[in-house]
């Protein structure tokens, strides 16, 4: 094969992972793949908690601050959920978070999406209006989550 043959295809294949990289749809790690979005993908389940200790790490009076968001509370807490741990049904439409991975990988059934979504340490998961779910640590390792949240109802301890 001529060197002109190698370039040739070295640089053809270079514009064709570049094309595919340019119109994939992005797939994010602890997403749901577009492809797998439903309504009511998956039905609420009635776990008790297992495993899983939930602590209160600080806590904002939003209706005290420049915001001033009266009735509302940002809330930072630390969950520890233990192999075979499980995190409750819960929904988010009154209370939006972000869950951030520190250590493990656990395993999310979310309302929306018909396949279990596995999230993995480093991992940041929105939770908005919409976002039902309940989590479960199928792994050996001790799976570590930090919560922030805005929460209205302070006798509200859904995790």
């Amino acid at each position: 094969m001529s060197r002109h043959h190698i370039v040739s295809r070295v640089v053809w294949t270079g514009v064709a992972v570049l094309g595919a990289l340019t119109f994939a749809t992005p797939v994010f790690a602890g997403e749901c793949p577009a492809g797998k979005i439903k309504p009511n993908a998956q039905q609420m389940v009635d776990y008790k908690p297992v495993g899983v200790t939930d602590v209160t790490l600080g806590v904002i009076d939003l209706g005290k601050q420049p915001a001033h968001i009266d009735g509302r509370e940002l809330r930072f807490r630390k969950l520890t959920i233990e192999p075979g741990g499980i995190v409750p049904w819960h929904s988010h439409d009154d209370r939006p978070a972000l869950i951030f991975v520190q250590q493990g990988e656990i395993v999310e059934y979310a309302s929306n999406c018909v396949d279990p979504i596995v999230h993995k340490a480093g991992d940041i998961r929105p939770e908005v209006y919409g976002t039902s779910h309940w989590w479960k640590n199928l792994g050996k390792e001790t799976v570590i989550l930090y919560v922030g949240d805005v929460r209205k109802d302070p006798n509200d301890h859904h995790m």
